[in-house]
């Protein structure tokens, strides 16, 4: 189901994005220009498809996995789907990207505590039958709200 969103719902959307655990419905209401009470009938809203889910932003360096490793790797088309999924259950594999164009069809990001954990977790990967196009280790990991999601709304 796709949802029509109006200027409201992308501020609260902007909003959830930049600090969803610290954001009140009061707080957003202001913002947005509507009541505590829309604000909170919208989310639920949105929750019932447009929020997926809310999910803490993890320092993995101070979580103590030091090698944070971004995986490129190719698929045969057919299998493309069910490797990726396969991926997401290996150690230390935080995240798996399906791309439906190209060869380089499968992205996976994993952590790792040092460099033989993540030589591991690669072997994983080749064991699955996902071939392993390249492999680099993340130095800085840098996330933004989208900026059509309601950024456009608030002043700066």
């Amino acid at each position: 189901m796709v949802h029509n969103l109006d200027d409201v719902d992308r501020g609260i959307l902007h909003l959830l994005q930049e600090n969803a655990r610290g954001a009140t419905a009061a707080d957003m209401a202001e913002m947005v220009g509507t009541s505590a009470s829309t604000v909170r009938n919208r989310i639920e809203y949105l929750e019932e498809g447009v929020i997926r889910g809310y999910h803490p932003e993890i320092d993995y360096e101070r979580a103590g996995f030091d090698l944070h490793l971004f995986v490129v790797c190719r698929a045969p088309v057919a299998k493309r789907t069910e490797l990726a999924r396969k991926a997401l259950d290996l150690p230390g594999v935080i995240n798996v990207r399906e791309l439906t164009t190209g060869t380089h069809n499968v992205h996976v990001e994993s952590v790792a505590v040092d460099s033989e954990t993540a030589d591991e977790t690669l072997t994983g990967i080749e064991d699955l039958g996902l071939e392993i196009v390249s492999s680099q280790v993340i130095k800085e990991y840098h996330v933004q709200p989208f900026n059509h999601f309601g950024k456009d709304l608030f002043e700066d």
